[in-house]
């Protein structure tokens, strides 16, 4: 049984294969006749939006569940809660505080589970950021991209879905907010250039695209003062574009907070692929979705 918690459990091929199965046109109807429970402790409009019309188009009926609705943990075990949402669906996609609720679900192998985001990862987003590049370049092989900000589960997603398809990454964060060295080293091992800094300017320099998130993710609110001390240095602005490669593009996974980690010039500029991304994230989870279901 197939599940997907992480780009981590993704081959080269198999990335590459997701990513040709999100560019089909017309893909099969593999959830024909069968439902898709989706299971949000947290909120997102991409995300809900974008899966429950991939699982529509591939002849599935899509449940969208809030946490208040099955209480996991606080009434029932998520063991419980797993079976339970087996016997009526094919498959379940869940957003969550927590990576060890997708790790306890997934271990059951009652039926595949897709990480909808976790604190740890967000796999669909990385897959919808590569179908974004791909697109746009052509091809991804020897590009490089820029991560100007916090070290987080999108910065990690990403990083390991550029090293299965030959992206080179520079990782620009403030000190304390990186991302760890075992991380790093797992995107090395396929062969990519991974450069770590504290300097915005060396990271973008000759890169082909920069992307960013918001400073203070979803449940970090208590942190937000501090953190947007730390992070001053890193706004993605107009002169930090300019000193990236020519052409280079901007990416932002949302929502976007305009004069904190972004200016509104660069993110609704000609440079931006941000509403293109956001689209990208349906395709994306069709590619996904499919996958584990095969």
């Amino acid at each position: 049984m197939r599940h997907l918690l992480d780009i981590d459990d993704l081959s080269a091929a198999e990335l590459a294969q997701v990513l040709d199965w999100s560019s089909d046109p017309c893909p099969p109807r593999v959830l024909e006749g069968r439902g898709a429970a989706l299971l949000f402790e947290k909120p997102s409009s991409r995300t809900r939006n974008a899966t429950e019309m991939a699982v529509v188009h591939l002849g599935g009926h899509p449940v969208m569940i809030r946490s208040d609705e099955v209480g996991i943990g606080d009434r029932e075990p998520v063991g419980d809660v797993t079976r339970v949402l087996a016997q009526y669906h094919a498959v379940i996609g869940a957003r969550v505080f927590d990576h060890g609720t997708l790790s306890a679900m997934a271990a059951l192998d009652v039926v595949p589970v897709v990480n909808l985001l976790s604190d740890r990862a967000h796999p669909g987003q990385a897959v919808a950021d590569l179908l974004t590049l791909q697109g746009h370049w052509g091809g991804l092989a020897g590009r490089a991209l820029a991560w100007v900000g916090d070290g987080n589960n999108v910065a990690r997603s990403l990083l390991h879905a550029c090293a299965r398809t030959g992206v080179d990454v520079r990782l620009a964060c403030p000190p304390g907010h990186g991302l760890d060295e075992v991380t790093v080293d797992g995107a090395r091992s396929f062969g990519i250039a991974v450069h770590t800094t504290d300097d915005p300017r060396q990271a973008v320099d000759g890169a082909d695209a920069v992307a960013t998130d918001t400073w203070v993710s979803m449940g970090q609110e208590t942190e937000a003062s501090a953190r947007q001390d730390a992070f001053a240095r890193f706004q993605v602005n107009g002169a930090l574009m300019d000193a990236a490669g020519p052409g280079a593009v901007f990416l932002h996974c949302l929502p976007a907070h305009r004069g904190e980690e972004v200016t509104a010039d660069v993110i609704d500029g000609p440079a931006s692929l941000v509403w293109e991304q956001a689209r990208q994230r349906m395709f994306a989870m069709q590619g996904i979705l499919r996958w584990v279901t095969s």
